[in-house]
């Protein structure tokens, strides 16, 4: 007698793959009726298999996605070294440098005492592997004395050694920016200093020729802004915003899902930070040296109101908006950049803002809770912003799309959606499972991350402290400085340059003044301004 061609194989007789495409759902049902409990655990296995097939051999060739790491970035080496100045160095200024390659001999001291004590700590090993990008540091300023002399121990520690090693040449301690810009030795600058002098010391700097690698937000005012973008442009130099996020490893498959059409029709973005410690709401600590005659008060004012001296306004600067540019300018922008680089939002046409001070009761002037809704009209989209310092609940970055929505941070993780246009077949024959990722992206799975506080931790999930290159784990601040390097030696522009800013200057002002105005705001195409 012929063999039943139709018959279904018998469990653990044939091979799972081959019988995949034609086994149905219905049939493997009939099959196992009979066999209530082995019956049941055969069929979920057989299902999570066919699963497993279908996502790892079909849906990364249907969808042109694929599970590798974007490729090491190679950057010329050859020709005389960028001799740089470092302009602030209270928080963000060491790192920045770090992310250069020269870190204060006692912090080297600090990551090898902690790789000794825990072996999963690799921040030491990592940074005597950081590429080396021929800078010098040739001058510095702080308006803080005991920031000034630590940046310069840090300048000079070309070697990268601890405290029982020989440093190098120490740089030239300059009293104010403008002297540092007008020095013959300066190449190109990094700016840290408060937001209220990021505008005045770009367009200075701009105006010597000196390329500018500068913390984010970009200015502090709208005017300005568009002194920045004349001064940058006319005179030719390389600007680069340190939005660090433009290196993340996910944020590069993000953009890359977002280009294959994967999420289908996007309508609604909703990113978010939340803090809950003095720190993450900016109250800093006081240096027991700091006081008038450590700190050059009047210089640290600038064009900002007048006010006595205040440590707590020195040290805790962000907390007023005499100096600051509030959670719009310093965690917004963030979040913003990260989607205009995946998506390419540009600037969004209105803006609406609420929010308060709750929580803390300082005498701050910024709001400690913020919400914002940009729309992008013609876009079809709005990008949903929510902020507090007073909670620690993990939220995240979410692209929501018609056929899936995509979530973002150190890992990227796609889920279908269940009503689903494109997925609804094989939602249907149970290869897709909505609740299961479709597509996940984990930077660097096979490396233990040690992080050594919850500061670090919050920057370390959302991409903005380390990422992966070429199997390494690498800090995305040398990563920007390093295109920032690379574009000084090329002429080629870097990721985030000056047109970039501007779209995130104009577009955290947006946020700003809404919630100030207590109105909805409007980005004017045609004549390139707020109204």
């Amino acid at each position: 007698m012929e063999k039943d061609k139709n018959k279904e194989p018998q469990p653990g007789k044939q091979s799972v793959e081959k019988p995949l495409k034609s086994i149905k759902r219905r049939d493997v049902l009939k099959s196992l009726a009979t066999v209530p409990v082995l019956g049941v655990l055969a069929y979920n296995w057989w299902r999570k298999k066919r699963r497993e097939n279908f996502l790892n051999n079909q849906i990364s060739k249907e969808l042109g996605l694929s599970y590798e790491a974007p490729p090491a970035p190679v950057y010329a080496k050859n020709g005389k070294p960028v001799r740089l100045g470092l302009i602030g160095f209270g928080i963000r200024g060491p790192q920045i440098a770090r992310g250069a390659g020269f870190m204060h001999p006692e912090e080297v001291d600090k990551l090898k005492q902690s790789a000794k004590e825990n072996p999963n700590d690799t921040r030491y090993k990592n940074f005597l592997e950081q590429e080396n990008l021929n800078l010098v540091v040739n001058g510095i300023c702080d308006v803080f004395d005991v920031y000034a002399e630590r940046a310069i121990q840090t300048g000079a520690n070309i070697n990268r050694v601890g405290t029982d090693g020989k440093p190098g040449k120490k740089p030239k301690r300059y009293r104010t920016y403008k002297e540092l810009l007008a020095a013959d030795d300066i190449d190109a600058v990094i700016i840290a200093a408060p937001d209220h002098w990021h505008g005045p010391m770009t367009i200075e700097a701009a105006k010597h020729g000196k390329h500018v690698y500068c913390e984010k937000p970009m200015t502090w005012t709208v005017p300005e802004t568009y002194e920045v973008v004349k001064a940058v442009k006319e005179n030719n130099i390389i600007f680069q915003l340190g939005h660090q996020g433009r290196q993340t490893e996910s944020y590069v498959k993000a953009k890359e899902a977002i280009e294959k059409n994967i999420l289908g029709k996007i309508t609604l973005i909703e990113v978010t930070t939340n803090r809950n410690s003095p720190n993450g709401a900016w109250v800093y600590p006081i240096h027991p040296k700091a006081g008038p005659k450590t700190i050059d008060w009047k210089q640290f004012i600038g064009q900002a109101p007048w006010h006595d001296f205040s440590l707590e306004r020195f040290f805790r600067w962000r907390c007023w908006w005499d100096y600051s540019t509030g959670l719009s300018g310093d965690l917004l922008t963030h979040e913003y950049d990260a989607m205009n680089q995946i998506l390419g939002l540009g600037i969004p046409d209105s803006a609406t803002s609420s929010g308060g001070i709750y929580y803390y009761k300082d005498g701050r002037t910024v709001p400690d809770v913020l919400h914002t809704v940009f729309e992008f009209s013609k876009k079809g989209l709005s990008l949903v912003y929510s902020a507090t310092l007073a909670s620690n609940k993990d939220r995240g970055k979410i692209i929501m799309g018609h056929d899936a929505s995509m979530e973002i941070g150190r890992i990227l993780t796609i889920k279908a959606d269940r009503e689903s246009t494109r997925y609804k077949g094989k939602i249907k024959d149970g290869l897709i499972d909505p609740d299961l990722p479709l597509y996940s992206y984990i930077p660097g799975r096979k490396n233990v991350d040690a992080v050594t506080s919850a500061t670090e931790q919050y920057f370390a999930d959302r991409g903005l402290l380390y990422t992966y290159r070429g199997g390494k784990r690498v800090d995305t601040t040398h990563l920007h400085v390093s295109e920032w390097i690379n574009s000084i030696r090329t002429g080629k522009q870097p990721s985030c340059n000056i047109d970039q800013g501007f779209e995130e200057a104009m577009t955290a002002h947006m946020g700003t003044i809404a919630y100030k105005e207590k109105r909805r705001v409007f980005w004017d195409r045609d004549n390139q301004k707020i109204v």
